[in-house]
């Protein structure tokens, strides 16, 4: 019995094979795995946030809040990323309000963090965390312990209310986003920061100033780094001063005195003032240099790139499409020429020139880190012991109590600027 024409075509169809055509997966490519996670989290989360509705105000329970995905996917290239992996963001709204205050866009952050991978940073303090850089240099992450983050959840509540009054008129840390990854059954903790230094100026000196003078000098070690970080007792035996005139000096010891009053209020100290300095003739010298290579490789590259700005050779890192929402980078290609060796000061936020009657041209680089340390008990303990070891001297020792450390830190920066 012969079946009807349609019941045939319809008999072939259903044998027919047809190929699933899956979802293209974005990958993010970096040396570590955790990095590539770091990058696709830094994407999801960023996109996610952009379907929740801002809210009028934030709330207690948005300081405990967090959003967290588990990805268990078999399509993608184990050489680039990890099959499996869990991304936690923690108070997901708190931070993009920081952001927000800091006038960080989310896109731009999103950007500048996943672009490309993050490239490693030779920074390192006593506590043993990693340090990168974004790819353009704007941010810096860093890895945290779980006691860290404890800290960080504590401060949180004091910091972003303390950001909002300031109007972000701050030197402390700007802290804009903080993540748990799992990646191979591995926690890795990490936090977010505005680099405080420029990404287009470079650094020729950096210190990391206390105030206190037992044990403050750089390490052998340190000193043979391309950019060593040296300490209180360096800058005070090199005497070295920060030039920025009388206006200038008031601006800064009123910001800074504030913020040290915040976190003498929460107990906290062992910080640092991080100060960085671009020898602006030097700096030039250097470009001038870069310009020559430019120049020379110019036939070489003019077929590769067609924008012919000259501005990725420059550290800019931004290679945004021109309908790419990406505002700060739009910014930067439409004006970052007209600073060509100064200040931009969109980027530059703890940019400082020299005053006119400084001995050398410099722009200083002014910023408060490393601010979650408690005077608990292991602190205190420490200070014994060191009192034991080096006298009664506790001027000179940098473990002391809040209000002791805060004062002195004020006096030793207050001497230090000019």
């Amino acid at each position: 019995m012969s079946l009807p024409s349609a019941t045939l075509g319809l008999s072939k169809l259903k044998k027919k094979h047809f190929r699933v055509k899956h979802q293209k997966v974005k990958l993010f490519r970096a040396n570590e795995p955790f990095l590539s996670v770091f990058m696709w989290g830094i994407n999801h989360t960023i996109n996610e946030l952009m379907h929740v509705t801002i809210p009028v105000m934030l709330f207690p329970d948005d300081f405990r809040a967090y959003s967290k995905i588990k990805i268990d996917n078999h399509l993608f290239n184990k050489e680039n990323m990890s099959s499996h992996f869990k991304v936690k963001e923690y108070c997901p709204l708190v931070f993009r309000n920081i952001r927000e205050r800091f006038g960080i866009d989310d896109l731009d952050y999103k950007e500048s963090l996943t672009r490309s991978q993050p490239l490693p940073d030779d920074s390192c303090g006593k506590s043993g965390a990693k340090f990168y850089q974004s790819s353009d240099k704007l941010f810096i992450i860093k890895t945290l312990t779980s006691e860290e983050v404890e800290r960080m959840h504590s401060f949180l509540k004091h910091y972003h209310p303390y950001i909002v009054e300031r109007h972000g008129k701050t030197l402390l840390p700007q802290y804009l986003g903080m993540y748990r990854l799992t990646v191979d059954n591995v926690e890795h903790y990490i936090v977010v920061t505005r680099n405080v230094f420029s990404n287009h100026l470079n650094i020729h000196r950096k210190f990391d100033l206390k105030g206190s003078t037992v044990d403050r000098e750089a390490s052998e070690k340190e000193r043979e780094k391309d950019l060593p970080t040296l300490k209180d007792n360096d800058f005070v035996n090199e005497q070295m001063k920060v030039y920025i005139g009388e206006e200038a000096k008031q601006k800064l010891m009123d910001t800074l005195t504030a913020d040290v009053e915040f976190l003498t209020k929460l107990h906290l100290m062992d910080y640092s003032l991080l100060l960085g300095i671009h020898e602006v003739e030097r700096g030039e010298q250097e470009m001038a240099r870069e310009r020559e290579l430019e120049t020379e490789n110019a036939g070489q590259d003019s077929e590769e790139s067609e924008s012919g700005s000259g501005l990725e050779s420059r550290n800019f890192g931004f290679n945004t499409p021109p309908d790419s929402p990406n505002a700060l980078a739009q910014f930067m290609r439409e004006q970052s020429l007209q600073y060509d060796g100064g200040i931009i000061p969109e980027l530059d936020i703890y940019a400082i020139p020299s005053c006119d009657s400084a001995p050398v041209k410099e722009i200083y680089f002014v910023a408060i880190i490393d601010v979650l340390t408690h005077y608990g008990v292991k602190k205190q303990a420490a200070k014994a012991a060191k009192t034991v070891k080096y006298g009664s001297n506790v001027d000179g020792i940098s473990t002391c109590d809040p209000d002791q450390y805060a004062r002195r830190f004020i006096d030793f920066m207050c001497k230090a600027i000019e």
